[in-house]
């Protein structure tokens, strides 16, 4: 009878539970994406194997152990031959890349995609209420958003704001900080733009630290702006509404906290170690996001069953079981951060999800490479340059960034999308039946089984 009355309590509370979530989605406030628009670099800044590796040979540091060991990095990282650079390092400069470089490299994002966004979406800079600029490695003064709102002229009361240090979670950051002043402004309408990128030039490594080098082979250039508003006169000709936004953070796990860290190798030389532990750092706090995120986003039958099962396993006295959540049930499509080949292999594993599902980051990494925070919006532009975006559709887009943090969002399609956007000269293309580098065979001799170790190549 005991049992009887605690499993009819919880469904009880179950079912209140739901009904919660049901009224808060309704509350959710209004935030509609107009539009958005992706970097696509000058040809002149494209790398290829073959450049990658006349770099690593200009490099005195890199004796034959360290060559081998970065080429087989390169052709594990699933990157094509059409990813980009900073100018700096293609003209041979990658030892003594500059304050200027940096800023060279952010200006020629922003004074081409931000005005091509402007242009598309027929708004003005000065319609702009809410400025919000993520850059991870470069923070100068004045600040990046200082030096957008100068250069296009803003109102002189644009909120601006610059965030960085985010890692690659930092657009949905952006995002969230958008939702909030909407929120804090409502019931006035809110235009705001989000512009996301990563600047390579002050973060490029040139030591022999083996857990250094990855950034080297996987991070490239690229960038990204949206605009977003809260006018409901746009409720139908937005591309999408954004349903729920929901953050998490395992700083508190040390794994978690060092799996991607800044620090000096033994020749003082500043650089990002990636560990090989990043993987189950970014299915950690997956977890810890979907915790919070799936009462929002699944329907009401899957929200009974996931209740039912942990019901069970509470009552069961002689084992657990894992409870599994099938994300499908609520989710069309999956916009994933094209961080890596291990971080993508790792939530479609742990995630249920399929090869289709993943389809759109895996592509986006070997066309673009991991632009770092921009990188959902290359895969949301492939889903959408593919047209399989319909009205009515639910993408969640999930980051990953150091810390360790996962953010998510949910966003309902408002329309059938078919915009090429920066994948308009190869979008047939793909996708592609194997993303291997097409160098195996020129570079086999780096690839014997005699090499030094790999203890960071499972990244890969």
């Amino acid at each position: 009878m005991e049992l009887l009355a605690l499993s009819v309590l919880m469904v009880a509370m179950a079912l209140t539970y739901l009904a919660w979530t049901a009224a808060s989605r309704r509350r959710c406030s209004r935030c509609y994406l107009v539009d958005y628009a992706c970097y696509k670099p000058p040809d002149n800044r494209m790398v290829t194997t073959d450049m990658t590796f006349a770099m690593a040979e200009r490099n005195k540091h890199l004796g034959i152990s360290e060559l081998r060991y970065l080429f087989r990095l390169t052709s594990r990282t699933g990157l094509g031959e059409q990813t980009y650079i900073p100018s700096g390092a293609l003209a041979g400069r990658e030892k003594c890349l500059t304050y200027q470089d940096a800023h060279d490299e952010m200006d020629a994002f922003f004074i081409d995609t931000v005005a091509g966004l402007f242009s598309k979406t027929g708004y003005g800079p000065r319609d702009v209420d809410v400025l919000v600029v993520n850059v991870n490695m470069f923070c100068p003064q004045p600040c990046l958003a200082s030096r957008i709102a100068h250069h296009y002229g803003m109102r002189d009361d644009v909120a601006a704001y610059n965030v960085s240090g985010m890692g690659c979670s930092a657009t949905l950051v952006s995002l969230d900080i958008v939702q909030n002043v909407m929120r804090a402004r409502s019931p006035r309408p809110v235009v705001a733009l989000v512009v996301s990128t990563e600047v390579l030039s002050p973060g490029w490594y040139g030591g022999t630290d083996r857990s250094m080098m990855l950034g080297l082979c996987l991070f490239r250039c690229g960038g990204a702006a949206a605009l977003l508003t809260s006018d409901p006169a746009f409720r139908r000709g937005a591309k999408m509404k954004l349903r729920r936004l929901v953050r998490a953070t395992v700083a508190a796990n040390d794994d978690a906290y060092s799996a991607i860290f800044q620090r000096e190798d033994a020749d003082k030389i500043t650089g990002y170690s990636i560990n090989k532990t990043l993987p189950k750092a970014a299915v950690r706090a997956f977890a810890a996001n979907l915790k919070r995120l799936v009462p929002y986003i699944l329907p009401v039958r899957e929200l009974v069953r996931l209740a039912t099962d942990l019901i069970r396993q509470k009552m069961s006295r002689r084992r657990r079981f894992k409870i599994d959540v099938n994300l499908k049930t609520g989710v069309d499509h999956f916009c994933l951060h094209s961080g890596g080949v291990a971080v993508i292999d790792a939530v479609k594993k742990n995630f249920g999800l399929n090869e289709a599902d993943v389809e759109p980051s895996r592509m986006t990494l070997h066309r673009w490479g991991n632009t770092s925070a921009s990188s959902v919006w290359y895969v949301l532009a492939y889903m959408e340059a593919k047209e399989r975006l319909k009205r009515g559709d639910r993408v969640l887009m999930v980051t990953f960034g150091s810390g360790f943090k996962c953010n998510s969002c949910m966003w309902d399609v408002n329309r059938a999308l078919a915009d090429k956007g920066a994948w308009a000269d190869c979008i047939d293309e793909y996708p592609l039946q194997s993303t291997a580098n097409p160098c195996l065979d020129k570079y086999s001799w780096m690839m014997n089984d005699n090499a030094d170790d790999d203890s960071t190549l499972p990244l890969l």
